[in-house]
Order: C-alpha cells, then sequence, then structure tokens
C-alpha cells in the first residue's frame, strides 16, 4: 500500500491510495482532479474509485469533473451527507476493497458533517493501517461543530478513531498543524510532546514539506481534543465530564486569536 498526498487549493490535501500490485488506486477527495490525475500518471497507477469524506465543497467538488475524465468510476460518500457526483453511498461499517491487498472500512464520524465518514485502510502485506479523516481528525485538532454537537465529536474522535491501533497513521484533510499546535501550547503550556512537534512541524513547513501523517497513538499524547478524558485537562476547563471538556476546548479554538480564520478550524 503506497500513499500519494496531493496538495490542493491553498491548504487541502487529496491523497491516492495504491494497491501496488495491480496498480489500482482510489482518490480521497480529489478537489483538484487535473493534480490527482496527474499524479496517477506520474506514478503509473488508475484511478478505480472516489472516497469523499463529506459534502463541502473543498473536499467534494472536484468529483464530478473527475467522474467526466474516468467514465464509470465509482464515488463514494456518506448516506446522511449530500456529496456532489456519489454514485455510491456508504455508512459505518460498509466494507470496500481496492485491488488485490487492500481492505476499506468506512466510519460514521459526524460532527463537522452529519454524514462525514473517515476510511479506515488496511493492507495484506505487513504494514501500519491508515486512516482518512477528512475534517474531523486533523493533526492536533477537530474540525468546527457545524452541524453536530460535542457529544458526536468525542464519539467521533475519541471513541470510533480512538479506537483503532495506536499505530495507525492519520491522513487529514488540511494542512493546519503548525496553528494547531501553537493553540494547544495555550491550553497545555507543560506538554513537552506538544513542544517537540511544533518545533519539528515548524520545520517541515519552512522546508515546504508536509506535516502529515500523525498517528492516532502521537494524537492522544499531543491533541487535547482528544485528551478530554484525562483528568487534569477536564480540570483546565472546570469540566465534569470528556464531552464537556470538548466543548469548552472547542469554544475556546472558536474565540482564539492566536491564527488568521481558517474554514474548518481555526
Amino acid at each position: 500500500m503506497k500513499i500519494i498526498p496531493v496538495a490542493c487549493l491553498e491548504d487541502n490535501y487529496a491523497y491516492l491510495i495504491v494497491d501496488e500490485s495491480t496498480k489500482s488506486a482510489a482518490a480521497v477527495d480529489p478537489v483538484e482532479p487535473e493534480k490527482v490525475l496527474a499524479a496517477a500518471a506520474e506514478v503509473g497507477v488508475r484511478i478505480d474509485c472516489v472516497l469523499t469524506t463529506h459534502h463541502h465543497w473543498d473536499h467534494a467538488g472536484g468529483n464530478e469533473k473527475l467522474a467526466q475524465s474516468v467514465p464509470g468510476i465509482k464515488v463514494y460518500g456518506g448516506s446522511l451527507d449530500n456529496v456532489k457526483g456519489c454514485t455510491d453511498q456508504v455508512e459505518n461499517g460498509t466494507k470496500l476493497s481496492l485491488g488485490k491487498d487492500i481492505e476499506i472500512l468506512c466510519l460514521h464520524t459526524p460532527c463537522h458533517t452529519k454524514g462525514h465518514i473517515s476510511y479506515y485502510v488496511t493492507s495484506k502485506e505487513e504494514e501500519d493501517p491508515a486512516v482518512f479523516t477528512g475534517d474531523t481528525l486533523f493533526i492536533a485538532g477537530c474540525g468546527r461543530f457545524f452541524e453536530g454537537t460535542a457529544e458526536q465529536m468525542y464519539q467521533s474522535l475519541c471513541v470510533t478513531l480512538g479506537s483503532l491501533p495506536k499505530p495507525t497513521r492519520v491522513y487529514c484533510g488540511h494542512e493546519y498543524t503548525v496553528k494547531n499546535l501553537k493553540f494547544i501550547l495555550t491550553v497545555e503550556p507543560e506538554n513537552e510532546k506538544v513542544k517537540q512537534k511544533l518545533e519539528w512541524a515548524q520545520k517541515q513547513r519552512e522546508a515546504n514539506q508536509p506535516t502529515i501523517p500523525s498517528t492516532i497513538g502521537e494524537e492522544f499524547e499531543t491533541n487535547t481534543f482528544m485528551r478530554v478524558d484525562l483528568p487534569e485537562i477536564q480540570a483546565k476547563f472546570g469540566a465534569k465530564s470528556p464531552v464537556e471538556a470538548l466543548r469548552e476546548v472547542r469554544k475556546t479554538k472558536d474565540n482564539w486569536k492566536g491564527g488568521a480564520y481558517c474554514r474548518a478550524t481555526l
């Protein structure tokens, strides 16, 4: 299994998931189809399907154009989201396969949108799995609660995604890592792992390199939104439950003036 990030728009990521034995690929959120098709051509693979995380234009907006370039392609999207160009709806637990060696499990991760889907990808080869989290889980962040509640985001982040194996690689929908980590440091100034990751992320960006992937294990160490089960995090916000703490962290982030406004998180 090979994963190729494709930078799109201002700060989006589309991805190619490649089954290397058959040269079959899935495109995740191909908002700029020309770029994604060029990336596929460069490595000699064909795109067999599209995996759409949610209906927002900067994720689903390229589906119809890509389908024109690849006649008969399947475009998957959540059954509760009105995904542009969707040919096949998926829901929590839907299983898909790619090529000979790759299995894809659809996970319903609502809140940012009500039908948001994360795609958990495993290979028959012995390698770490990957999850494509769209705008539900970012590195050191989470999406705004546009169509859902703190209860839903807690379930999506800490239960559904949080129960995946710790080495699972996290590929999110936007390059927001530096700003996210700067915010986390205002909440957890004593967290050494956050300081180290911020320093690393800044160097990556200065070199024009991506900060993805993270891992589920790393997020539990550096992402306050996934650390709300900890009594010390709840205490910082005067919260009596993980959900209440998550609601307060999100509210604090929404009002944070430490970075320019971003569509989905800041």
